[in-house]
């Protein structure tokens, strides 16, 4: 891949790059809330990639202003719906995780997912 056709998908390598940088913390991290913060990189660089790719340069948002109802002259209004569904989602899911968390720490007394195996391995629940 040559320099410039990356220079010109300058917004979509940064998605890619958030995304690698999410999935590698969701990997490697023992600490519970980072790997939640790992996972909402992930979904805001789909997010971001889902909004950059139903955008076209020139068009505007799909609501008829003037009369105007040429299908050239809007968006796609797809792609910006699955970001919103997807961003409502991610908040649900999210709450849910760190609710969870809470009440795995109340339990385990420690957030590290090394240690909370440990304990339930060993039977001390």
């Amino acid at each position: 891949m040559d320099i410039m056709h990356l220079a010109g998908n300058y917004a979509e390598a940064v998605s890619m790059i958030l995304f690698g940088i999410g999935f590698t913390n969701l990997l490697l991290q023992k600490n519970l809330i980072r790997k939640i913060i790992g996972l909402n990189f992930m979904d805001t660089s789909i997010y971001l990639f889902l909004a950059l790719k139903g955008y076209i340069y020139g068009r505007k948002a799909p609501v008829v202003v003037d009369g105007v109802k040429s299908m050239e002259a809007y968006i796609n209004p797809i792609p910006s719906g699955l970001v919103l569904t997807g961003i409502v989602v991610s908040v649900s899911v999210t709450a849910v995780m760190l609710s969870l968390t809470i009440r795995l720490y109340r339990k385990y007394h420690t957030l590290n997912m090394d240690e909370i195996t440990t304990i339930i391995n060993r039977g001390e629940e």
